[in-house]
């Protein structure tokens, strides 16, 4: 039964990575694009600050950000009087803010209990490694 459980959520994982690797080639390749991968809530002010600055010294070149919040931090990201600071400056500074979905599975977190503002992809690490391939600039904290 476990064998069958494990074959499964690899071939879940798989396919899901596929639609993601499909997704992305609509980036624009021609500007710069970043991930960060973090595993703490409080380091999102750091890196939003970051993302503003990156805006700032890119110019028109500065495309995409993407944040994947991943491990059991997660817990905290239903919290909305914690949340709504970052999420107010990521809309403003036009930053996906997306939860992964294996941490969310694992440690027991309602996706719908997520703001609204927040994205869910099915495993940020391959998220991340798609979007390499994809040419984004990636860092894990």
């Amino acid at each position: 039964m476990k064998k069958l459980f494990m074959v499964a959520l690899v071939a879940i994982t798989f396919l899901t990575g596929l639609s993601q690797v499909s997704a992305q080639s609509t980036y624009n390749k021609d500007q710069n694009n970043y991930i960060v991968l973090t595993r703490k809530i409080p380091q999102l002010k750091a890196i939003l600050l970051a993302a503003d600055q990156l805006a700032t010294d890119d110019g028109a070149q500065f495309g995409e950000f993407h944040v994947v919040i991943c491990g059991e931090t997660v817990k905290g990201l239903t919290d909305i009087a914690q949340m709504q600071p970052f999420l107010d400056l990521a809309k403003s500074e036009k930053i996906k803010l997306l939860a992964c979905g294996f941490s969310l599975k694992k440690f027991g977190v309602d996706a719908t209990k997520l703001p609204k503002e927040m994205g869910v992809v099915a495993n940020g690490i391959l998220y991340n490694f798609n979007l390499q391939k994809d040419g984004f600039l990636s860092i894990t904290l």
